[in-house]
C-alpha cells in the first residue's frame, strides 16, 4: 500500500538542495549537492542519491554516496565543495554526472553504468584545445551545469552565474556574469563544439523583465518543448522559459514555484511571504501524466541546511504552467488525511507577527532573534526537527488536509509562559475552529490538546500563538 507523501519529502535527517529529478526505467532519480545541519558553508558534503518508484512518490530510498568531491584529481584534499549536479544519459547509454566545484568556474564529469551506482571521474568540460570550458577569456561561469540529451543525441550544457567572482577564484580568467550560456558537446560528453552563446542574458535585450537569470540551470524536453527552469533574481523563485528549439527562441513562461508564495493572490512582494526567503534550485519532472517541480527550502536561520521539496504543476509545456502553492502534501496528490500524527516540521506557512524575511544576507540570526524557524535535535539519522521559537502572533501553517471527520487536535510542544493556539482554516485567523490551551508548559515535550470543528476535504490548518509564550512545536496530531 502506497504511503502519504509530504514536504520535505525526504527525512528529517537529510539535507539535499538542488534536488534534479529525473526518470531512468521505473524509477524517479533525484541528484542534488548535499547540505550538513549546522554546518557554516553550502555543501559540504559528497553527492549522494535519492530514488522512488515513478508510482510511488511517498517511497524514497537512500542510494548511498554516488560521487565524492576528492574523486576529482583537480581536488585530491576534498578541499573544494560539490555544488549543484545534473545527470544525462549518454549516447552511450552510460550515466554521466556532470557538476561545478564552488566558483572554480570548471565543470567537471564523472560516468557509470548506471544511474546510482558509483560514479567514477571522466573528465573536464573543455574546449578542442585542451583549455577548460570556463576558462577561455570570455567564457561565462561554469556554473550549475544543466545538460540535456536531445532524441537526435546532440548534447546540450547549460551553465551560468550572475554575480561577480573574482579572477583570483577561476585560475586568473575573469569569466562573464551576464547571464546563462549555451554551448553543445561532442558525444564524447566533454568537448564543446562550436562556439558558446549567451541565451538566457540577464539585462537587456532576451532578457526576462522583473525575472532575469540568476544561477540554477535546469533543462528539460517534454511534448516537443525545451523547458528551461531557473532561479531569478529573487532567489526565492524558480521560473520558467520554453522554446521550440535547444539553442534559443525561448520565451518567458513565469514562476513556477516561490518559497513564500510571492506572485499568489495576496502575496504580491517580499513584504507579503507566507514563509522565509533564501536561494531556491530546481528541476521539473514529468512522472506518468503529472508534472511537478523539485526545490529546496531553508532551516535553521541559514542558508547552508537547505531540504528538498515538490509541488504538483497545473498545465503542460505547450499550454504553460500555472504558480504552484507551496504546501505540506507536496507529492501526495491530494490533501492529508484528517487523522493521525505528524511532524511540524512538514508546516508549508511560518512567520512571525511582522511577517517573514530573508536567511540569506549578513546577520540573520540577530535580524532573525524573535522569528520562528525549523531546526532540530540530536545528529546523524537520530536527529528531530521542529518549529522553533514561536512567540506571540507567530503563524504556522500547514496545508492541506481533509478535516471532514476531524474532531480533535493535540499538539506536541514545550516552551514557557502561558497562551494558547488558535486554529484557523486561513491565516488571518477569521474562521476559527478549535483552541488549544497551553497551560504548564516546561522544558521537555508534553502534549496539549483541544476540540477541533470539522471543515471540507481539503482544508488548510493554522495555529496562531496567543500570550506570553515561547513555544517550540514538535508535532500534531488529528483525531
Amino acid at each position: 500500500m502506497k504511503g502519504q507523501a509530504f514536504n520535505p519529502y525526504l527525512p528529517e535527517w537529510e539535507y539535499v538542495p538542488d534536488g534534479e529529478p529525473h526518470v531512468f526505467g521505473d524509477r524517479v532519480y533525484v541528484y542534488g549537492s548535499h547540505d550538513r545541519f549546522g554546518a557554516p558553508m553550502f555543501c559540504v558534503g559528497d553527492y549522494v542519491c535519492w530514488s522512488a518508484p515513478v508510482d510511488d512518490l511517498s517511497d524514497w530510498r537512500r542510494e548511498g554516496v554516488i560521487y565524492r568531491r576528492s574523486q576529482d584529481p583537480r581536488n585530491r584534499l576534498g578541499l573544494r565543495l560539490l555544488f549543484a549536479p545534473d545527470v544525462a544519459r549518454g549516447p552511450d547509454g552510460r550515466y554521466y554526472l556532470f557538476y561545478a566545484f564552488d566558483f572554480m568556474s570548471v565543470i567537471g564529469v564523472a560516468v557509470c553504468d548506471e544511474p546510482a551506482g558509483r560514479y567514477e571521474f571522466y573528465g573536464h568540460v573543455s574546449w578542442p584545445d585542451g583549455t577548460l570550458y570556463g576558462r577561455r577569456r570570455g567564457d561565462g561561469m561554469a556554473f550549475d551545469p544543466g545538460v540535456l540529451v536531445d532524441d537526435d543525441g546532440r548534447v546540450w550544457l547549460y551553465s551560468g552565474f550572475r554575480t561577480h567572482v573574482p579572477a583570483i577564484v577561476t585560475g586568473g580568467v575573469q569569466t562573464r556574469n551576464d547571464g546563462g550560456y549555451l554551448v553543445e558537446l561532442e558525444p564524447d560528453m566533454l568537448t564543446v563544439r562550436g562556439d558558446r552563446r549567451l541565451v538566457f542574458p540577464t539585462e537587456g535585450s532576451g532578457s526576462f523583465a522583473g525575472h532575469g537569470f540568476f544561477e540554477a540551470s535546469s533543462i528539460r524536453k517534454y511534448e516537443g518543448r525545451y523547458v528551461f527552469v531557473y532561479s531569478s533574481v529573487h532567489n526565492h523563485e524558480l521560473c520558467y522559459a520554453s522554446s521550440d528549439r535547444p539553442d534559443g527562441g525561448f520565451s518567458f513562461g513565469g514562476t513556477l514555484v516561490s518559497l513564500g508564495d510571492v506572485g499568489l493572490p495576496g502575496h504580491p512582494d517580499e513584504g507579503h511571504a507566507t514563509n522565509y526567503l533564501g536561494n531556491t534550485h530546481g528541476g521539473l519532472l514529468r512522472a506518468g501524466d503529472a508534472y511537478y517541480v523539485f526545490y529546496h527550502r531553508q532551516t535553521n536561520r541559514s542558508s547552508y541546511a537547505r531540504q528538498a521539496c515538490a509541488e504538483r504543476l497545473r498545465g503542460n509545456p505547450r499550454d504553460g504552467f500555472a504558480q504552484a502553492e507551496v504546501t505540506s502534501c507536496g507529492l501526495n496528490g491530494g490533501p492529508l488525511a484528517g487523522r493521525g500524527a505528524y511532524p511540524a516540521r512538514i508546516a508549508c506557512n511560518l512567520r512571525s507577527s511582522s511577517g517573514a524575511g530573508r536567511v540569506d544576507g549578513r546577520g540573520a540570526r540577530r535580524r532573525l532573534a524573535r522569528h520562528p524557524y525549523f531546526t532540530q535535535e540530536g545528529s546523524g539519522r537520530a536527529a528531530r526537527q521542529y518549529v522553533a521559537n514561536l512567540r506571540e502572533g507567530a503563524v504556522v501553517g500547514f496545508k492541506y488536509f481533509d478535516l471532514e471527520k476531524t474532531a480533535r487536535l493535540s499538539v506536541t510542544a514545550r516552551g514557557r509562559g502561558e497562551g494558547r493556539l488558535v486554529v484557523a482554516t486561513d491565516e488571518g485567523g477569521a474562521d476559527v475552529i478549535g483552541l488549544v490551551g497551553l497551560q504548564g508548559l516546561g522544558c521537555s515535550w508534553g502534549s496539549f490538546s483541544g476540540a477541533l470543528a470539522s471543515r471540507g476535504e481539503r482544508e488548510a490548518l493554522f495555529l496562531i500563538v496567543e500570550g506570553d509564550v515561547r513555544v517550540d512545536l514538535l508535532g500534531i496530531e488529528l483525531a
